[in-house]
């Protein structure tokens, strides 16, 4: 990220300051930190750590595919780095009352943030085995889609499930049931089910792309634009706009021609995702899904010259 005296970043999911805690005094009282969230509880816990900081700051409540209409609101001159930390957090996690946790008893909510209407208890109870199936396999990859969906659906005719552990619990006896093969020793059960939820209740996936664009257009040449994301749905989405916009064609194959717009306006600087070293997924076992990926805005020039030497809009 790059962070010295008099920058100026956008944390688009600033969450509960673990990223701003440090990169915000690096900064300094000639910086700006700017935070994004959709959790009204995360932006006022991050508001008092960047209080205590000697760096300027600047908080909304809202999601990150409208940071362009933020970064207009308040007159950034520039932006030298943009972060997204991806997907739920921590201290969202742990408590049991926010509904994200299959391991502990809570309400089966999982809104990111609690002013919107849709939980995962409305999804679980107004959708039809057919939906169901569909969102547990597209959001969650899960490969026993509709067996979960068949589980839930009549489990629900006899009463509406309302809690995490309820689902939680059918989940794990409908698996279970299957002898042996059915249970996955490396993960719990209701994991992926728990994702799909909690994504299509919070629309993360289709605000992702969207979000990405208007943070490679808003951050200035020689800035830096990091991504962390925390399954393949996420990064694979990430990877897919890194490389068109570093002049990469994401067209499906056998195309006569380009037709996807690719053109050249970062350079991507992992050219593999980073990944946590075995300390730290000992230190931290949620850390060892994470992959980061990093990019740097290219001025004009340089963005001319790649066009005009390479072709960006060719096919590879």
């Amino acid at each position: 990220m790059a962070p010295a005296p008099g920058k100026i970043f956008l944390d688009a999911t600033i969450g509960y300051a673990g990223h701003a805690r440090q990169l915000a005094p690096l900064l300094g009282p000639q910086g700006l930190y700017c935070g994004i969230d959709r959790d009204p509880e995360a932006l006022e816990y991050s508001r008092m750590v960047l209080q205590a900081q000697p760096t300027p700051f600047r908080l909304a409540h809202d999601r990150f595919d409208r940071l362009a209409e933020w970064v207009g609101q308040w007159q950034l001159p520039h932006l030298d780095g943009i972060l997204f930390d991806l997907g739920v957090s921590s201290p969202q996690i742990d408590r049991a009352e926010r509904g994200f946790s299959f391991q502990q008893e809570g309400p089966l909510d999982m809104r990111m943030d609690p002013s919107q209407k849709t939980t995962a208890a409305d999804l679980a109870t107004r959708l039809d085995e057919k939906q169901l199936a569909a969102l547990l396999r597209r959001f969650g990859e899960e490969r026993r889609s509709r067996r979960i969906a068949h589980a839930i659906v009549q489990a629900r005719k006899q009463a509406p499930l309302r809690t995490t552990l309820e689902l939680s619990d059918l989940i794990r006896k409908t698996l279970r049931s299957r002898g042996p093969r059915g249970l996955s020793k490396q993960i719990h059960p209701a994991t992926r089910t728990f994702q799909a939820l909690r994504i299509a209740v919070n629309q993360e996936l289709e605000q992702l792309a969207p979000a990405l664009q208007q943070a490679i257009d808003c951050l200035s040449p020689g800035g830096r634009l990091a991504v962390l994301s925390y399954h393949s749905l996420e990064d694979r989405i990430v990877k897919q706009q890194f490389r068109r916009a570093s002049g990469g064609c994401i067209c499906p194959p056998g195309l006569p021609e380009c037709c996807c717009g690719a053109t050249r306006v970062l350079e991507i600087l992992t050219p593999h995702p980073i990944r946590s070293g075995t300390d730290e997924v000992r230190r931290n076992p949620r850390a060892r899904s994470a992959r980061l990926r990093i990019a740097r805005k290219l001025p004009a020039e340089e963005a001319r010259e790649y066009d005009t030497s390479q072709g960006a809009s060719q096919q590879p």
